[in-house]
């Protein structure tokens, strides 16, 4: 960046062009898969802000509670939700071992790739495909299976496994933000048990720090042996409103920071950032880039529409990172 763009943006934002000099230093070395530009000055300047002992906005660091939505923010999320896609194979084998399953109305709609019968009337058909595959399964069986689904199945665009197809240039901001003390959360409309069996060797979040929609559990001694058995029989939806209400029955502390990409990250943008007694801090990740990615807003494939979210960014304060303008590089595996 030239010292003419640097001083442009120093004006424009309101920082000393001294302060923008170190931050494209920290943008740099911290963030080599970003584009220096205002979503990367906004980051660093917060970041700086709340850590340095002193400044008026210091953040102590049991208060640094930072989190992130997960699909469409950290990886993918279409055309099919990674989930999704672990669903669908998982019921392929059901039905081979159970043909009759093949005359259920959500299984044929699966079959057709008709996500949109499957989400209507708040996710009706996924969760009976849910309660298909999971119901009666201890958690160390089902466990056993994503590992080896993530060990086996492959993304049909990028063609690497999907535990992969994760976006650098977010690994970056979760590992900048541990360097200067937060911790940092998943918080998901995803299920909370598949998440966290691969958080923490993909994005260094361990299980505990994982918040997803769940369902029942029951304890059983089978053989001798303790074991958890699942149960979709009542279900909590990490979505929406649901997001707020995750965070505060399971990290228990306001966010300070907040990352997501849909409306349905609209709820936990808000409730970080507004009347927050701490300095606050939003980003959506805009699905902008065709060809390295996927380009949608407000009519995905799938999930993570994008419409009420980034109407109000500007008035909440909350910074939209263009993936095409401010990615330099989407996963680590490109170019």
């Amino acid at each position: 960046m030239s010292v003419t763009r640097r001083s442009f943006l120093a004006a424009a934002c309101g920082w000393p062009a001294a302060l923008v000099l170190a931050q494209d230093t920290d943008v740099a070395t911290a963030l080599p898969s970003w584009n220096a530009g205002v979503a990367t000055q906004a980051l660093v300047q917060y970041v700086r802000k709340v850590t340095r002992e002193g400044s008026p906005d210091f953040i102590p660091v049991p208060e640094r509670i930072a989190v992130f939505d997960n699909d469409g923010t950290l990886w993918p999320e279409n055309p099919t939700p990674f989930q999704v896609a672990f669903v669908l194979d998982s019921l392929k084998d059901l039905v081979r071992r159970k043909p009759e399953l093949a005359e259920n109305t959500y299984v044929q709609a699966a079959f057709r790739g008709d996500l949109n019968t499957l989400l209507e009337e708040n996710y009706q058909g996924l969760f009976a495909l849910l309660a298909l595959t999971h119901d009666g399964v201890t958690v160390e069986e089902y466990a056993d299976r994503v590992t080896d689904w993530l060990a086996t199945a492959k993304h049909p665009r990028f063609g690497r496994p999907y535990d992969e197809c994760v976006y650098q240039p977010m690994l970056e901001v979760l590992a900048y933000l541990r360097a200067n003390g937060f911790k940092t959360y998943i918080v998901s409309g995803g299920g909370a048990d598949f998440m966290r069996i691969w958080s923490e060797r993909v994005y260094g979040i361990p299980p505990e720090q994982v918040v997803g929609s769940h369902g029942g559990a029951k304890f059983e001694l089978r053989d001798g042996n303790p074991v958890l058995v699942k149960s979709t029989n009542t279900l909590f939806i990490g979505d929406k409103e649901g997001k707020p209400v995750g965070i505060h029955q399971l990290i228990g502390r306001r966010p300070v920071m907040c990352f997501g990409n849909s409306d349905g990250d609209k709820a936990m943008l808000e409730y970080t950032t507004i009347n927050n007694r701490r300095a606050s801090f939003g980003m959506i990740v805009h699905h902008t880039d065709p060809e390295r990615e996927y380009a949608y807003d407000a009519q995905p494939k799938s999930t993570g529409k994008l419409v009420a979210a980034l109407a109000d960014a500007g008035k909440r304060g909350w910074v939209v990172a263009d993936m095409k303008r401010d990615f330099k590089r989407v996963f680590s595996f490109d170019q």
